[in-house]
Formats: C-alpha cells, sequence, structure tokens
C-alpha cells in the first residue's frame, strides 16, 4: 500500500495540458517517489520517478527555462 500526498498543480496555457506531482511513500518501506500525471482531455500519461531521476529531470528543465529567458532578453536589446 502507498500513502500518495499532492504536491501542486499546473495548468499548461497551450494545449489545455494539467500537470499534477504528487509524492509517494511507500508503507512498506522503500524509496519514496515522484509521481507526475499529465491530463490532455480524457487521456494520462503517468511517470514514478526516483529523486536521482527528478534531480536530473529538474536540471534540465531549468537550464532550458533559463536558456529561453536569456533568448528573449538578448533579442529585446538587439531589436530595441
Amino acid at each position: 500500500m502507498a500513502k500518495i500526498s499532492g504536491l501542486t498543480k499546473i495548468k499548461v496555457p497551450l494545449g489545455s495540458q494539467e500537470i499534477e506531482l504528487q509524492h509517494i511513500d511507500h508503507v512498506e518501506g522503500g524509496m519514496g517517489l515522484l509521481r507526475i500525471r499529465i491530463r490532455e482531455g480524457k487521456r494520462f500519461t503517468i511517470f514514478d520517478i526516483d529523486p536521482a531521476t527528478a534531480e536530473q529531470w529538474a536540471s534540465a528543465m531549468q537550464q532550458w527555462a533559463a536558456s529561453q529567458s536569456q533568448s528573449k532578453s538578448q533579442s529585446k536589446t538587439t531589436d530595441g
């Protein structure tokens, strides 16, 4: 049996997807997991990932987001 705790829900403005993050704690012991549920209409995609994978994924997403904000600020300075 597992105890599932909601962490956050994010609505994606493009495509109307909903992303939900949940913490899964196994009552029998073992490693806690991060559940990522992506809802697109009636369809669900679910990933259960370990802490190391979550760190790698988070790092890649942060790097990508930072590069996008840098690209936008650079294009504003060259446009203006």
